[in-house]
């Protein structure tokens, strides 16, 4: 009965380890990083921000301007011409509004811009990441940028790499960290992560849009 049950568990535990090594996971910030069409993306995203946001800013300093004359003068102005030059104001700040909200409000330009050229990027990273999964047979394949928390993580099933790879993106590479406590006994899901060359090793929050 002993080498019975002892034979189900060494076939148990072999089940177990075999299962274990069906998953792999990626940090997508990472990879993201690593890809220079993505920095380049960030970079006109950014500066086409402060673009907008410099003229939505303007148009409301010259609204306010234009209020502050209207205020000083109001009291020599006859009814008529008082309530046409409130009109105007009120239509100006109503336009600037409108353009704030057109440039970043949901489903705005810079939302759409961001659709344009980053959404490919995301979408290539991820038809690499389903090829190789496919291709390794992984069950799973988890982000650690994600909002999914990981407590322990070896780094040698740390496919990141292997995916820049996969896209034709060659690293200089030194050897992985094998293993990595992430969150020893905090249970914060916060804590030391996997180290590789030129990766930030501070926790991951929860990301963009990507």
């Amino acid at each position: 009965m002993k080498k019975i049950f002892l034979s189900i568990a060494i076939l148990f535990i072999s089940f177990l380890g075999t299962y274990a090594q069906k998953y792999a996971y990626i940090d997508s910030e990472y990879i993201m990083e690593n890809i220079p069409e993505y920095k380049d993306a960030q970079t006109e995203l950014d500066n086409l921000s402060k673009d907008w946001q410099k003229e939505i800013e303007k148009k409301f300093k010259d609204i306010d301007n234009l209020y502050k004359a209207f205020q000083a003068e109001s009291v020599l102005l006859p009814e008529d011409v008082k309530k046409k030059r409130e009109n105007e104001i009120i239509a100006l700040e109503k336009e600037a509004k409108d353009l704030q909200k057109k440039r970043f409000g949901k489903d705005g330009d810079l939302f759409k811009k961001r659709q344009d050229l980053v959404k490919p990027i995301q979408d290539k990273v991820y038809n690499a990441i389903e090829k190789r999964a496919q291709d390794k047979n992984y069950i799973f394949v988890f982000d650690k940028a994600g909002s999914l928390t990981i407590m322990y993580a070896d780094a040698k099933y740390d496919i990141s790499d292997d995916i820049l790879e996969d896209l034709g993106y060659k690293l200089n590479k030194a050897p992985k960290v094998t293993n990595t406590n992430i969150n020893k006994g905090t249970g914060t899901g916060t804590g030391t992560q996997p180290t590789q060359p030129g990766r930030d090793t501070k926790p991951k929050q929860e990301e963009r849009s990507r």
